[in-house]
């Protein structure tokens, strides 16, 4: 009978959550690496270019690869022949691990969870609790799957009851339009199909911890009706050409896992889940004998690519750019930028509007008159950092109070990721302001840009406080003009015509 410690249990997790934050697992690099070098637009390949250097970059440095450090999901299956030397329930231990995980001085991960969510929404200040799923299986070993599961991928999770002679590629391709790119592809998509709804649901997370294995699959060929089906949505997925950061290009899936489940006769409940650029998810086994081993990869077997600024990119001094100069800047052009910017996410962005509703000033500092907004809440530094990991969050979120930061602060641009609604863009048109985008899953890359960062309002607010930072050729790409054209519209309606592979009906 095997004997698991407590204290082996939470090291174990401890560890598991600080490796994948810097450690993308090796077959997402492979498969990135492949689909970087297929890549033929260049809007897509730069940004892949970015998230393959990031990846080389957060393996040497042990820094986050997203400022989202997610919010940890564990499946443990415990054999029914294990015997535990502990006083808490496995639960409590997984979060122990979380705790311990993410309050390490030497690479503190950013805390996100908020407790009270219908409610007060108060941050937990240390990412606990995680979800956990416990099952009793036949064994004397301890089996753990976990991941850190980042919110602007988990928040594009839909869910249907379909009717049992309902098409499930149809569905799909109805749906990864409509999720838009604030999920940050290239990645890879989770589907349960049977159950009941809920178990749909946690197939298809489950179904994100298994190794992308597109490129094996269609070598050997299907042998199973899903494999087939994977096979068919991984190719008609790109064929969309949504692509990379939903610019534009080949790549938009890595692979497609399938799980199923018997079902009732009158039902097919279905569920995807997406996983982002910043995959980290890892298996482990205890057996008694003390701590997990997790082995680093090797750095050469990280591709040969080492992003830089193309020569004849837009340089822009944040301390002089004007309306009319913003007015000439085109979609899907890549942008240095340099000098101040503030930041501001979904808390300060309510509590401006609050403000401004009666009638108070903004605080000392908070001037937006023809500024930048960095939609990011970034990780706390270590050492001689001034920021830690700050990639961007997602702008769609921010778009019910654009037109207020528009018409009211003298705001002239905005940099966060993926799509804006069309509300937001109409605002964007209506003032002559602009969106750019910083690429997710580049965060430990974008904060070398950043040369200085002081918290100037809302402290209270954690790491949705607002920022000033002072960058230093920051790269973006125009994914709004200030004609209101979007490039999350162009860049994927152009390499779908390009493909050709299925009609523009059958996906709309």
């Amino acid at each position: 009978m095997t004997l698991i410690r407590q204290q082996d249990f939470i090291d174990s997790i401890a560890e598991a959550l600080q490796f994948i934050s810097y450690y993308h697992p090796s077959d997402y690099i492979h498969a990135l690496a492949e689909a970087y070098r297929a890549e033929q637009s260049p809007a897509a390949k730069d940004a892949m270019a970015q998230i393959l250097t990031n990846s080389r970059m957060c393996a040497q440095g042990h820094r986050p690869l997203c400022q989202d450090t997610g919010i940890v999901v564990a499946f443990v299956r415990v054999g029914m022949a294990v015997r535990w030397d502990a006083v808490l329930n496995v639960a409590e231990m997984v979060n122990a691990g979380v705790r311990k995980a993410y309050l390490d001085a030497d690479n503190p991960l950013r805390a996100s969870i908020v407790a009270d969510p219908a409610g007060g929404r108060k941050n937990t200040g240390d990412n606990t609790p995680a979800v956990v799923h416990v099952e009793l299986v036949q064994g004397d070993k301890v089996d753990v799957r976990i991941a850190a599961k980042g919110g602007g991928s988990e928040n594009k999770a839909v869910m249907k009851m379909l009717n049992p002679g309902d098409d499930i590629v149809e569905w799909v391709l109805r749906c990864v339009p409509e999720m838009g790119a604030g999920w940050c592809p290239p990645g890879m998509l989770g589907i349960g199909i049977g159950g009941t709804a809920e178990k749909a649901v946690l197939l298809a997370k489950e179904a994100l911890m298994q190794s992308i294995d597109m490129h094996e699959l269609k070598a050997r060929g299907a042998q199973s009706h899903l494999e087939a089906k994977r096979i068919e949505l991984h190719d008609k997925i790109n064929a969309l050409g949504i692509g990379a950061q939903g610019l534009g290009g080949l790549t938009t899936v890595l692979d497609v896992k399938i799980l199923d489940y018997p079902t009732h006769a009158a039902s097919k409940p279905i569920a995807m889940i997406p996983n982002c650029a910043a995959t980290r998810h890892i298996h482990f086994e205890l057996d008694g004998s003390g701590v997990a081993q997790f082995t680093p990869p090797k750095l050469e077997d990280y591709p040969d690519v080492h992003w830089q600024p193309a020569e004849d990119a837009r340089r822009v001094n944040l301390e002089t750019v004007t309306r009319d100069e913003i007015a000439q800047w085109q979609p899907g052009e890549t942008v240095l930028l340099s000098g101040r910017l503030l930041t501001g996410r979904d808390a300060a962005h309510k509590r401006i509007a609050e403000m401004l509703a009666r009638g108070e000033k903004l605080p000392h500092g908070v001037d937006f008159t023809n500024r930048f907004i960095y939609y990011v809440g970034p990780v706390d530094p270590v050492r001689d950092e001034v920021v830690g990991p700050a990639g961007p969050t997602t702008a769609t979120r921010m778009d019910r109070f654009t037109e207020m930061m528009l018409a009211q602060t003298g705001l002239i641009g905005m940099i966060g990721k993926a799509e804006r609604g069309q509300d937001g863009i109409e605002a964007i048109k209506n003032h002559g302001a602009v969106y750019l985008i910083a690429i997710g899953g580049a965060a430990y890359l974008v904060s070398k840009a950043i040369r200085s960062a002081k918290v100037i309002a809302f402290a209270d607010l954690g790491m949705e406080a607002i920022y000033e930072f002072e960058v230093e050729n920051m790269p973006v790409t125009v994914a709004v003009d200030a004609q209101g054209r979007s490039v999350h519209d162009i860049g994927p309606a152009e390499w779908h015509k390009r493909i050709g592979m299925i009609p523009v009906h059958s996906v709309s």
